[in-house]
């Protein structure tokens, strides 16, 4: 309900103001901002419909960016600036916003996460896109989402300067607009938070969980003991100084102590578990655990800032008190001198604002969550990846010998799955038997220890960043063993490549040709033929599906990593060497070496044989829901084209066979691309890395291009290994 524009006092305001915020909003947004503020002179209207209108009137609109968004605050805080009485308006809607709601979970939990579980909340976060939860309109942190209603607004909320936010609450922060009372319920619904907080961590940090790996870590519980003790020291001491002027309150230092110790025992739990092995259950507790300590940090130094403040001051003890660090102000006022605690608000709202926004946002909640998970993953694959780069000629001839071991079977998996194909079974059952053929082959020649050309870049990506990790771009010594590095992983893929393919082909035409002549006809029909033929078209989806298998080779790296993560921590090695059953069986000194190979090797055999059932199934579920969904894989593209020429009626011409050859050689790069720019960026991501010497390494790979083009496709004679090794 606007003023009564019957009354010619209100009237002639609302029409200057009109005039004003035309004049100082200028454009379609503007006019909406301007009937927004308006709206704030109603001393009746609802404080919650108020925020809607004017965060609906902030937010960019369609096509905007959130530069036009931080625009009209800066607009909005000038026309406030400027309009003595509209201000006065404002801040009493939007100060009572706060003080006359709940404000326990506003400073506890707003943007934590809840005690319910990694999947619990998954369950319910997708449970709130199909039916959003009702807000307690009582409730100050639920109230958030009424008013920062579209799960984007953290974006341009984000992009307001520090600056901007304190000149806002600048104008915000209350002289006469809160009693006693108010003051009171405000600071002590603080002081609660901080309380509970401080219980919560000591309980998450005592979960059996933490507590197995606190055996481990010299000094871990003692922090989580203490802390809430001496939290009970700091909130009765503030109670006793409110109380009581005349007492000296707690700085909170020592309080601030604790939670630092608390917080370095998580960074130590953390890195125990990048070794030992971690799951998601343990990695929602340090992220809910860290959380809560960095809040408590946060409500401490602002409780600390309203110390200094006195107007908070005033309102909470009998008579004035002179903060510490505060000047006196003409009228016989006090305030601090760099304005600490309008600042410390402004920062903790604008944080609790943007966190409480992107709650409800999954791809926000993973990431928060994978980073340790991704880390020990990352870290996993790096392992893996030294072993697919060459660094000198033992290494090379290695790796040519084991590209070459897998390419037999690959010419051998590609034949199966033709004839598996010929036999018309069901959907299911011709998926289930591609599955098996690709999982159990890959699954063998990792187990022989044969390589898969497109199985390195997942690996070697990570390797790649483990190097850049440690690389200052500044220093060009710094870049020189990356270099050698992209080097040995150059000639490595190049080695496998071509290992696999010149026996995959030539093994698939001789295979095709021995079977032709001992069954009397082709193992392979002319139909066929011409199919496999059809899908090496580079006009075709050739490269999409080349891509779809990048995908998938991305994933089995990940898939790689987390089975061995599983292994290492719920000591799968230890437990199959522990088993009564195999002891009997293998006897003690067998049980235990199965188990260490068990436990070194299930990341390469899940992951393998999870690699050879997505390939193997992907066509059949593009067949099920009618979509073009295939993979193209470059060996058993390679492998595909002899089995081509040998089913063809005629030889194919020249032109047909150079242009399928060209078709594989791209499709292997596409698959190359695609799965190492996705490691690459899961691993920078797991690392918190974001390396500035792209151009710099760009020059000094070119450099070594021109120098020593060679190193790129072949060994260093010597056998030393080079520094990227």
């Amino acid at each position: 309900m606007m003023p009564d524009p019957s009354k010619p006092g209100v009237r002639d305001h609302l029409a200057a103001l009109a005039e004003k915020l035309k004049a100082l909003l200028p454009g379609q947004g503007g006019d909406r901002l301007a009937v927004a503020l308006e709206a704030f002179l109603d001393p009746a209207a609802d404080d919650l419909v108020l925020l809607q209108g004017l965060f609906a009137a902030l937010r960019p609109a369609r096509g905007e960016t959130a530069a036009a968004a931080v625009r009209r605050f800066d607009q909005m805080v000038v026309c406030l600036r400027e309009d003595p009485i509209l201000a006065a308006a404002f801040r009493r809607h939007y100060v009572h916003f706060f003080t006359r709601r709940q404000l326990l979970a506003f400073f506890a939990d707003s943007g934590i996460l809840p005690a319910t579980g990694f999947f619990s909340e998954w369950a319910r976060i997708l449970a709130h896109k199909i039916l959003p939860a009702v807000p307690d309109t009582q409730d100050a942190k639920d109230c958030i989402h009424v008013f920062l209603n579209d799960p984007e607004d953290w974006r341009w909320l984000a992009a307001i300067p520090e600056e901007s936010l304190y000149r806002f609450w600048q104008l915000q922060a209350p002289t006469d607009q809160l009693d006693e009372d108010e003051w009171k319920a405000l600071v002590r619904a603080l002081l609660d938070a901080i309380r509970l907080l401080a219980h919560r961590v000591a309980g998450v940090g005592m979960d059996t969980a933490l507590l197995e790996a606190g055996t481990h870590l010299e000094g871990f519980a003692p922090s989580f003991f203490e802390l809430p003790a001496e939290t009970e020291r700091y909130y009765q001491s503030l109670l006793d100084y409110f109380a009581d002027p005349q007492q000296r309150p707690d700085d909170g230092k020592h309080l601030l102590v604790i939670v630092d110790q608390c917080l370095e025992a998580l960074a130590r739990a953390r890195k125990y578990f990048i070794e030992a092995g971690t799951s998601l259950h343990l990695t929602y507790l340090l992220t809910r655990c860290e959380e809560s300590l960095r809040r408590m940090q946060a409500l401490v130094e602002l409780m600390q800032a309203f110390l200094l403040s006195a107007t908070v001051m005033d309102a909470l003890v009998d008579g004035e008190v002179a903060p510490a660090g505060a000047t006196m102000l003409p009228g016989g006022r006090f305030q601090s001198e760099s304005g600490i605690g309008v600042r410390a608000w402004a920062r903790f709202v604008h944080r609790a604002f943007i966190t409480e926004n992107r709650s409800n946002n999954f791809a926000d909640y993973w990431s928060r969550l994978s980073e340790l998970l991704a880390l020990r993953v990352a870290e996993t694959a790096a392992q893996s990846g030294e072993h697919y780069v060459c660094t000198n000629s033992r290494e090379y001839r290695a790796m040519w010998l084991s590209a070459m071991g897998a390419g037999v079977f690959i010419g051998v998996m590609a034949l199966l799955k033709i004839f598996a194909g010929e036999l018309h079974a069901s959907l299911f059952a011709t998926a289930l038997m591609y599955s098996l053929i690709y999982g159990i082959g890959f699954t063998v020649i990792y187990l022989l220890g044969f390589t898969v050309a497109t199985k390195q870049p997942a690996m070697t990506a990570q390797t790649l960043v483990g190097q850049l990790s440690g690389v200052s771009p500044d220093r060009p010594d710094d870049l020189s063993p990356v270099v050698d590095l992209i080097a040995a992983v150059s000639r490595s893929q190049l080695a496998a490549i071509f290992g696999n393919i010149i026996i995959a082909l030539p093994l698939a035409l001789a295979l095709g040709a021995g079977l032709g002549h001992w069954l009397g006809t082709s193992p392979v029909s002319a139909e066929k033929a011409a199919h496999l033929l059809d899908d090496l078209d580079l006009f075709g989806w050739a490269i999409p599906h080349a891509a779809l298998a990048g995908v998938f080779l991305y994933l089995a790296g990940l898939i790689s990593g987390y089975f061995d993560n599983r292994a290492a921590h719920t000591h799968l090695g230890a437990r199959i060497a522990y088993a009564p059953w195999l002891r009997r069986t293998l006897g003690v000194a067998g049980a235990d070496r199965l188990g260490r190979y068990i436990s070194h090797h299930m990341g390469g055999i899940m992951g393998n044989f999870l690699f050879g059932c997505m390939l193997g199934s992907a066509g059949i579920v593009g067949v099920i829901l009618g979509l073009p969904i295939d993979i193209r894989h470059i060996a058993f593209s390679s492998a595909n084209l002899g089995y081509a020429v040998i089913g063809s009626e005629t030889l194919p011409a020249w032109q047909t066979l150079a242009w399928a050859a060209l078709g594989v050689l791209l499709i292997g790069l596409t698959n190359l691309f695609v799965s190492f720019a996705l490691a690459l960026r899961t691993a920078l991501r797991a690392r918190r890395l974001a390396f500035s010497g792209s151009q710099a390494l760009a020059r000094a790979v070119w450099q070594r291009l021109r120098e020593a083009p060679l190193s790129f496709i072949l060994p260093p004679r010597s056998n030393t290994p080079t520094a990227g090794s």
